[in-house]
């Protein structure tokens, strides 16, 4: 989850390292740092919080070569002591790390009994101090010779005092690319292809164990038997623009409100007279008999929406299985995978599809990221066109996501009816239009600390993301419940401080959630609901109603999701929550 950047090259490292930091900052907020070489020193700076308190406390002004971090905490306190780059005893080494070293503890209770002195909590000081240990006047050897010591996944970043013309990388089940240019004047290291500024470049992506020794617009890559490796060259070539706000007040407003065009995005040129055409799709899906989804959070219930729609329409048998939980189940033959990520490197989808692609499924990715991860590890990609989502909490990409699945199911029907689908946009609109209505009812719950959110059907897995949105941007507990299932213990909850947020845009389950909010109603519970414009019904049993566009059940999701989106946001800016970098969370999850 963390970020890592290196420079070396023509340009001042310092500020082209503060430069790629901007852009992995989404990656880990915790703390930040950067270690560079200039005239024979080392010099590190880091500090706690955001990349903003690094740029105050600097204590160098330039250097030759540079590595950064931003750091997601995973081992030790989010203290200065334990923020990166950490140090080997003599000081001669500098090392950036995102992963996890699960023998951390056995690696350094060996080391310290070998004279080891160790000054934080972290396990990326083990592989700094066992780097050193190994060290005998090449770096790269270092590395290699510690790296099979290490039980667990990382991408690693280092220099050494004494090699101040080369930063040597290496990683495992972790995202980790290089990009020089071709006049040979620079090079790159980032988990992000984000954080390469628009360079035009010459870019790889290094694989389990692989070393690389990278020189000014130069990259050597060795295997584990140190022998060198010629890797594929993927060119980086585009036009680089800073995120920006637009004149929003947070990244996650905008991204909401780009919606309307984002979900466009995803349909247009692949409609095309009465049938759906993916040109990326290069699998043969004619034989499949059921689908397993896999995702994590956010696009796990994408997956689930997306299940439902396979089912309906193309008559698919469909299955939603959690990423992190998927390598422990059987798949049956005949059955097409569907792994999710918005980012392309969340750990827990990599892991189960390295897997399952062992024991021989074939494997659809459905992606925000191009050149990420799981689009070069999947037999064939989907992506969502939605543009990058630089607020933590995730929006336009999962009603891109659906959109995209909604297009697959009907592609496998071999069915043409997109009228409905056209009209999403402009019910998205008319949500975003009552903006004013749905910050006035989050002003009002605010105060309150439990939430409880209930859905039938479609709107089961819209009421779960919706719940997801409330607890990761404003701080409060929200769960989410099948309507059916509140009699059999969770309605033992409900009371008078805890809200009911019903979602009811599913017309096949509207008389059962009604008979469901009668039951809730009676509990003393004020009741919020999200409701189609035909249900005036409910206005005798909500104590508040926030109305959506009516539609068909399969696309209920987009106006509903897009009203929750907006009531979260208004919650966490009325509770004065750090909105786009909440507490605790990182953007992309690249460590299980």
């Amino acid at each position: 989850m963390c970020g890592i950047f290196g420079y070396i090259g023509e340009d001042d490292a310092l500020n082209t390292c503060i430069l790629g930091l901007e852009q992995l900052e989404y990656r880990g907020y915790d703390s930040t740092g950067i270690a560079g070489i200039f005239d024979g020193n080392l010099q590190i700076c880091k500090e706690t919080g955001k990349l903003a308190n690094l740029k105050q406390r600097l204590t160098f002004k330039t250097l030759q070569i540079a590595i950064g971090h931003t750091r997601w905490a995973t081992h030790g306190k989010v203290t200065t002591a334990n923020a990166h780059p950490h140090n080997d005893s003599q000081r001669t080494i500098a090392l950036v790390h995102n992963g996890i070293i699960e023998n951390w503890e056995e690696l350094r209770d060996q080391l310290k009994k070998e004279g080891f002195v160790f000054v934080t909590e972290t396990d990326t000081e083990v592989i700094t101090q066992l780097v050193s240990k190994n060290y005998k006047g090449s770096l790269v050897d270092a590395v290699q010779t510690a790296l099979p010591f290490l039980k667990g996944q990382f991408a690693i970043a280092l220099i050494h005092k004494d090699h101040p013309d080369q930063i040597v990388a290496s990683a495992r089940n972790c995202p980790l690319s290089i990009g020089f240019n071709d006049t040979q004047t620079e090079s790159i290291i980032s988990s992000d292809l984000h954080a390469f500024l628009g360079k035009p470049l010459n870019v790889i992506f290094l694989r389990d164990d692989e070393v690389a020794k990278v020189e000014r617009g130069k990259v050597s890559v060795f295997d584990k038997n140190l022998a060198r490796i010629a890797k594929k060259l993927d060119k980086l070539d585009r036009d680089f623009k800073s995120p920006s706000k637009e004149g929003y007040e947070h990244f996650m407003l905008k991204e909401i409100y780009e919606q309307p065009t984002t979900i466009q995005k995803a349909y247009f040129g692949r409609v095309n007279d009465g049938c759906v055409l993916f040109e990326d799709l290069v699998l043969d899906l004619s034989a499949t008999k059921n689908v397993w989804f896999i995702g994590c959070g956010t696009s796990a219930h994408a997956a689930a929406i997306g299940g439902n729609f396979f089912e309906e329409i193309a008559e698919i048998p469909a299955q939603v299985e959690i990423a992190s939980e998927a390598r422990y189940r059987m798949i049956p033959p005949g059955t097409l995978v569907v792994a999710m990520s918005q980012s392309g490197e969340t750990a827990d989808v990599l892991s189960a599809v390295r897997e399952i692609k062992a024991k021989g499924h074939k494997i659809l990715g459905i992606c925000n990221v191009k050149n990420s991860t799981l689009t070069r590890e999947v037999d064939a990609c989907i992506f969502l066109n939605a543009g990058p989502e630089i607020s933590v909490c995730s929006t336009k990409a999962f009603t891109s996501q659906i959109t995209v699945l909604y297009l697959l199911a009907l592609h496998l029907a071999k069915k043409g009816d997109f009228d409905a689908l056209q009209l999403i946009p402009q019910h998205i609109q008319q949500v975003l239009e009552n903006a004013l209505w749905i910050e006035e009812k989050a002003k009002h719950y605010s105060r309150y600390q439990n939430f409880f959110f209930m859905g039938r059907r479609y709107m089961y897995p819209t009421c779960l993301e919706a719940a997801l949105k409330l607890k990761e941007i404003s701080y409060v507990n929200a769960v989410g419940y099948l309507g059916g299932e509140i009699k059999h213990g969770p309605i033992a909850l409900i009371d008078e401080n805890c809200p009911v947020l019903a979602f009811l845009a599913n017309s096949q389950t509207e008389s059962k959630m009604m008979g469901n909010l009668q039951e809730v109603k009676a509990r003393g519970a004020p009741i919020l609901a999200f409701a189609p414009k035909h249900l005036s019904s409910i206005s005798t049993i909500a104590d508040d109603v926030i109305w959506l566009p009516d539609t068909i059940d399969p696309l209920s999701p987009f106006a509903s999701t897009v009203a929750g989106q907006l009531f979260a946001y208004f919650m966490a800016k009325t509770r004065k929550c750090d909105i786009d970098q909440p507490r605790n969370l990182a953007k992309s999850v690249t460590v299980e």
